[in-house]
């Protein structure tokens, strides 16, 4: 089976497994919709992004997958792997390691593929070097409405916690050490290299004792939520159920809450604001292997320099 980019040609193979896509980045389809629609399909042949798209033919079948990385992330993100109804295909996997070495070219460290446990795609990805690093599922808190009452200050007081409701804001430069701080206190360090700490003023953060934390995805098919609260925090439902309701320029787009592994304590409480849930995923990731172009050895000694022999006096001791 020969393996090669995507090209005009293929149009119809695409437009006959459109809707057969299994799509491996939850945020980027939740939010934007269709890997295969018109307009991302044209993206694939600017040469200014980050983005590459592959066929496999051979035996009477085809099978097609993508891959994208963002300028200055050090790991990319598969995209989607189609027709669904060949995920089984024995070729698979070596379209996969063909992905990821499209991302070794954009300098990602990182590959990472978020799929559904039960998916034939899941024994693929193994079998291309793939392994779970984490678990999410997608809440769907779009019908939300209403925010549950905060604790009052009485109920504050009786805990030991001071002060009333907490508010949603904007997060800014002055933040980010609070939040990366928040980041090592929640995050295991296993997942630190995979996942990096927020660098970047963006998401929200709530103003009461910079214990939550959400960065935030959006586009023309939905927002999505990524918060990461302390376990400390109390009235977690209020609070996010605040967050979801105080969404401004919504539009009627649907919102939804991503909960990784290591926060599944949320899930309660989205389960109680009516929240409807999602099948968990594993968080896959591959580790890519970079040579270093050029090498130059070094000189054991520098020229012109000498050594001089050291000169070690004898120890005497009272043993």
């Amino acid at each position: 089976m020969s393996i090669r980019p995507l090209d005009l040609l293929d149009l119809p193979a695409i437009a006959r497994y459109r809707n057969e896509a299994l799509t491996l980045d939850s945020a980027r389809a939740l939010t934007r919709g269709h890997p295969l629609g018109a307009a991302g399909f044209l993206a694939y042949f600017n040469p200014a992004r980050h983005l590459y798209a592959a066929i496999a033919n051979g035996n009477g079948s085809s099978i097609l997958g993508g891959i994208i990385h963002t300028r200055g992330e050090t790991f990319s993100k598969l995209l989607y792997l189609t027709p669904a109804s060949q995920l089984d295909h024995p070729e698979l996997p070596a379209l996969i390691e063909h992905l990821a070495g499209e991302a070794g070219k954009w300098g990602a460290f990182h590959v990472i593929a978020e799929v559904d446990e039960a998916s034939d795609a899941f024994t693929a990805l193994r079998k291309a070097g793939f392994s779970v690093y984490a678990w999410q599922r997608m809440w769907d808190v779009s019908n939300i409405t209403e925010s549950p009452p905060f604790p009052s200050e009485a109920e504050n007081e009786n805990r030991g916690e001071a002060g009333p409701r907490s508010e949603w804001k904007r997060v800014q430069s002055v933040d980010l050490p609070a939040i990366q701080s928040l980041y090592h206190q929640i995050v295991p360090p296993l997942l630190h290299p995979v996942e990096p700490a927020p660098s970047r003023s963006l998401g929200f953060i709530c103003s009461d004792g910079m214990k939550c934390y959400t960065s935030v995805t959006s586009g023309a098919q939905g927002i999505l939520f990524t918060p990461l609260i302390h376990p400390e925090v109390t009235g977690v439902g209020a609070r996010l159920s605040a967050l979801v309701t105080g969404v401004a320029e919504r539009r009627g787009r649907p919102v939804y809450v991503c909960v990784r592994s290591y926060q599944t304590w949320l899930e309660p409480a989205l389960e109680d604001m009516g929240a409807q849930a999602a099948a968990r995923q594993a968080v896959m990731v591959k580790r890519l292997t970079r040579l270093v172009q050029e090498e130059q050895p070094a000189n054991a000694v520098p020229a012109g320099a000498s050594i001089q022999p050291s000169h070690v006096s004898r120890i005497d001791t009272d043993e």
